[in-house]
């Protein structure tokens, strides 16, 4: 019994409870260099970088998608300042909901389901996807070919990006896969996983068929970025003398590799020192090192010289550097 215990201490650090903001001043974002949008969608799962009720996507037919899928607490609005920073290069972006206690398989079906409507919609077949953390498992998967209603068949054109997603498994979780520690809790331990993680709460762990087994991507995915954060000895919050008062570790480097995942030869690893939500930025936090290597590996146009003080002066306003 003392494994339960232990268990529900240590696997609430990755449990999941979707947050959303309620401020109306939060349910809208600057459109910068984005052209005129010509038509709008309501796709179920797909909308607006915003928490804003109203899910309809107000897009330019005629230009790529790049569609970001959040991680654990958090939402669509997560990504509203990454995705107004998209827009100051051009480039129009949508944002994938989830409920994140639900299966990854489930979720990864409902964005399949969302990018085919996407792209039945749109004239542009060219998107790309970005998962970060746990929504990095489900943007992979929804993209590989052994499954049903895979996106084998459509007419488009892929990249993927995972960002700090724990493709080899989550191993605070791994007491959820324990034979052993089903048979010395008398299963009492899968009900306390459920009630911790909801319905992915195996998926997660190492031993899951989900971590074990996890395709092959499609043949419409071109390219796909893998980018792995070694986040020790990094931190989230500071007090006012500098020290650390919460990091920002949550997986290690070990649980973002797995040979299965890491031998597709369109697969490009980029490793790097930066904390979990360090990497996508947050309040105080600007993604200063995503955008790099985003821009690095044309994921997102260069700075023109002229603009890089607008830039700047946009990642403050938006992460609130004042």
């Amino acid at each position: 019994m003392r494994s339960v215990y232990l268990l529900l201490y240590c696997f609430c650090l990755v449990g999941c409870s979707t947050t959303f903001s309620d401020d109306p001043a939060l349910w809208e974002y600057d459109r910068g260099s984005l052209p005129k949008a010509d038509m709008k969608l309501n796709i179920a799962g797909l909308g607006p970088c915003t928490d804003n009720p109203d899910r309809t996507l107000h897009l330019n037919s005629m230009e790529p998608v790049t569609i970001l899928v959040h991680g654990c607490f958090a939402s669509a609005g997560r990504f509203r300042a990454l995705a107004e920073v998209f827009a100051f290069h051009g480039q129009q972006a949508a944002c994938f909901n989830y409920d994140d206690r639900d299966s990854l398989m489930v979720s990864s079906k409902q964005l399949i389901s969302a990018v085919k409507k996407l792209n039945a919609a749109i004239p542009n077949k060219n998107f790309t996807i970005i998962g970060h953390s746990q929504g990095g498992l489900i943007t992979r998967k929804a993209l590989i070919r052994e499954r049903e209603s895979s996106l084998t068949g459509e007419d488009i054109n892929l990249s993927l990006v995972t960002i700090s997603a724990p493709v080899g498994g989550i191993a605070a979780a791994d007491h959820c896969g324990s034979t052993f520690m089903q048979v010395a809790t008398l299963g009492l331990i899968v009900p306390v996983c459920y009630a911790i993680s909801g319905g992915k709460w195996y998926e997660i762990t190492a031993q899951s068929d989900f971590i074990q087994k996890p395709g092959k991507l499609v043949p419409q995915v071109r390219d796909y970025l893998k980018i792995v954060t070694d986040e020790k000895n990094t931190c989230r919050r500071l007090d006012k003398d500098g020290s650390c008062t919460e990091d920002d570790y949550v997986f290690s480097v070990e649980e973002q590799y797995m040979n299965a995942v890491d031998q597709d030869k369109r697969l490009n690893n980029v490793e790097l020192q930066a904390g979990h939500v360090e990497i996508v930025g947050d309040h105080k936090i600007a993604p200063r090192k995503l955008i790099t290597i985003l821009q690095n590996q044309g994921y997102i146009p260069q700075t023109s010289a002229k603009r890089k003080n607008d830039l700047e002066n946009l990642l403050v306003v938006l992460y609130g550097l004042k």
